[in-house]
């Protein structure tokens, strides 16, 4: 499947645990279901001008919900957290801090 990195990198994930890793250069992305490593490795590097080191990705599980009496689960998605080489960061984290 050819997908455009536009759609490859849906949305950074902001929690604790992503910007503490930014510390070592890592950073955590919300990424399409159907993209495989290679893909996500080049559309960050297009995307942010960067060299790219490793990619992990992880998916995340399905979480069953309730209220009150209705059932029913939350979806579940893919991401992909991106190691970048020694000396490239990317600038629209430095803000953040933990």
């Amino acid at each position: 499947m050819s997908l455009h990195p536009n759609q490859i990198l849906i949305a950074p994930v902001v929690s604790e645990k992503s910007y503490s890793l930014i510390t070592d250069r890592k950073y955590t992305f919300r990424v399409h279901p159907d993209a495989h490593k290679t893909q996500i490795r080049q559309a960050v590097e297009e995307a942010f001008d960067v060299e790219v080191a490793s990619v992990n990705i992880v998916k995340v599980r399905p979480k069953p919900k309730r209220r009150g009496y209705t059932a029913g689960r939350r979806p579940g998605w893919k991401k992909a957290i991106v190691q970048l080489k020694e000396g490239h960061e990317i600038e629209i984290f430095e803000g953040a801090s933990v």
